[in-house]
């Protein structure tokens, strides 16, 4: 009888890359430490910590891959056949949400009353894209939110709150039968995409709610992302124009306010999180802001929403590097590991320095919002850093993750691994809160309305002129194609990126290592163009680079247990999520639409 022993031999599974779990996605970052340090938030390392011990976990990896894999499905009648507009998700996604929410992802900056808010929930919402980009975008709209919030008195009470909560409650009630809500933004239309003054859905006048007025809405939205979220943001034309509402998904009265979801978007990436078409059928919605203000007013919280979409796709970029230099230093090919061949090594310190900018320019935007109400350099920082930020970072993570995919090889391009999610999510934050063009028109229209912006800008790159003068030159030369209005407007993509490229190239150079700082001038600020990952000089200390972006593995790193307070807290509110979830399951369908 043939032995099993020689069957098997062949399916033996050797030199296969673990899996990337169990280390702590904070304590072994030294830029993000360091960049909450230097920008103010030093005093929420723990906090940070204690959720990049939960991140990072195998069970937060698993919550993961079930959410992606069992899609949201929508169920627009109950068994009856009254209509209920609502969307099932797995488990796994309401799990997730519990603690995305839990930990104040979306909440911390405001919830922390301290200076250095702002950053400290940057680096938390920079944690979790690491983890999870689908249940991004509700924290993210709901960080926006809270700021738009206090601009009716109507929802700066109760609504506020329950929005603010570090809780998450997916019952499907009005607001004030729950814990917490969340809150999502349906602005996009067929016929306008990012033109919202082509949009046409209409707005009437029907009464007062206190004093706030209450309109009528009637029309239709292309793209409403997290459609069960308890309210959300939309605009319609008035006979003043464009107006900003709010729609809340039940009545003061506790009817189901009429708006219906008509399919959901079967999406490339982002797949977790529901997106849908929405009919607004005289829909029961506030005014915020002023009648005919209301791309105005959206845009005063598009501020938020445009940080975090750059803050999470340097978490992208950081989790690409992650898998692929973890992969490098287990995985052995033509007799040693990876890492030790040399066009490997000069691939991944390349990435690293793109990833380490990319965080070090989030950040600083982050710094700047925190600053900008007592220091009116860092408000106009903040102001033209926004859209520069959104812009570069977005561009990069679709081009650093196919190259660290690329590191990885052909596992990297199966569903299994994480890396194909990841590939799949990069270029969607590109589009959403305006496109690569919107964001450069943008950077524009500061320089030309606020020229104090730009000296802003300028001034903050050359602050980095004392460690090297190819600094200074960068600035001298964004300087002139700035000046030159009609040339701005002709070449602004390439302005929005040299902007970008010398703020970043400014920051590690006064604080990051000598060997990150010099490559990163050396091969950003040479103008070259076309380059590819992996063409670093060989003078360059890339052992350095890349010791300093890898992950530790330890045995002590593999068996880290940091539950601290946070931990505790993120499991009850997880406890409290499921149990609500089975309450929706099994105590019969949703009330019908009156």
């Amino acid at each position: 009888m043939e032995s099993s022993l020689s069957v098997d031999v062949g399916h033996a599974v050797a030199n296969q890359t673990p899996p990337m779990v169990g280390h702590n996605a904070f304590a072994e970052d030294p830029v993000l430490i360091e960049a909450l340090e230097r920008e103010g938030a030093g005093w929420a390392r723990q906090r940070c910590a204690e959720f990049g011990a939960i991140v990072a976990s195998e069970r937060v990896a698993e919550l993961v891959r079930l959410a992606n894999k069992h899609t949201p499905e929508l169920r627009s009648y109950d068994r009856f056949g009254n209509r209920i507009d609502f969307v099932e998700f797995h488990p796994a996604y309401h799990a997730l949400m519990a603690i995305a929410f839990g930990a104040g992802v979306h909440s911390f900056a405001y919830n922390a009353n301290r200076a250095g808010g702002h950053v400290a929930r940057a680096a938390l919402s920079y944690l979790w894209n690491q983890a999870e980009n689908g249940t991004g975008c509700p924290t993210s709209m709901a960080y926006a939110a809270i700021a738009g919030f206090e601009r009716s008195r109507w929802l700066s009470g109760e609504w506020l709150k329950k929005l603010a909560a570090q809780d998450y409650d997916p019952a499907f009630k009005p607001v004030s039968d729950k814990r917490a809500a969340t809150v999502g933004y349906a602005m996009t239309e067929k016929q306008g995409g990012s033109d919202l003054r082509a949009n046409m859905t209409a707005g009437r006048r029907i009464g007062r709610e206190g004093d706030e007025d209450v309109y009528e809405l009637t029309g239709h939205k292309w793209f409403f992302s997290a459609p069960m979220s308890d309210g959300f943001f939309t605009t319609a034309q008035t006979e003043h124009g464009i107006s900003c509402f709010f729609v809340p998904r039940w009545k003061p009265d506790g009817t189901r306010n009429r708006f219906f979801l008509q399919r959901l978007k079967d999406k490339c990436g982002n797949r977790s999180n529901a997106s849908s078409e929405l009919e607004l059928a005289g829909a029961w919605a506030l005014l915020i802001g002023e009648e005919g203000h209301g791309v105005r007013t959206i845009l005063e919280s598009a501020d938020y929403t445009r940080l975090d979409f750059a803050v999470g796709s340097a978490a992208l970029l950081r989790q690409a590097l992650n898998l692929a230099t973890f992969h490098a230093h287990h995985r052995e090919a033509f007799g040693k590991r990876l890492i030790d061949h040399p066009m490997m090594k000069n691939t991944l310190a390349d990435l690293a320095l793109e990833s380490e900018a990319a965080t070090a320019l989030a950040m600083r935007v982050a710094g700047a919002m925190d600053r900008s109400e007592q220091d009116e350099s860092e408000r106009r920082l903040a102001r033209i850093l926004t859209p520069v930020a959104k812009y570069w970072n977005c561009k990069r993570a679709p081009v650093v993750v196919e190259e660290a995919l690329e590191c990885i090889g052909g596992n990297a391009f199966i569903e299994e691994h994480p890396m194909a999610r990841l590939y799949r999510e990069a270029p969607i934050n590109t589009i959403w809160e305006g496109t690569s063009n919107m964001m450069c028109m943008d950077v524009v229209r500061v320089i030309g309305r606020e020229p104090g912006a730009l000296d802003a800008a300028l001034d903050e790159i050359r602050l980095g002129a004392s460690a090297d003068s190819k600094i200074g030159a960068w600035a001298n030369e964004i300087e002139r194609l700035a000046r030159d209005r009609d040339l701005a407007a002709n070449q602004a993509r390439r302005l929005t990126e040299m902007l970008a490229i010398g703020v970043q190239a400014s920051v590690l150079a006064r604080h990051s290592s000598n060997a990150v700082a010099s490559a990163f001038v050396e091969s950003r600020l040479d103008k070259r163009s076309g380059r590819t990952f992996g063409a670093l000089e060989s003078a360059h200390n890339l052992d350095a680079i890349v010791a300093r972006a890898s992950l530790s593995d330890t045995p002590a790193t593999r068996q880290l247990d940091q539950r601290g307070q946070l931990a505790r807290s993120v499991d009850e509110v997880n406890h409290r999520a499921v149990e609500a979830t089975g309450l929706i399951q099994h105590s019969g369908d949703a009330p019908p639409l009156k």
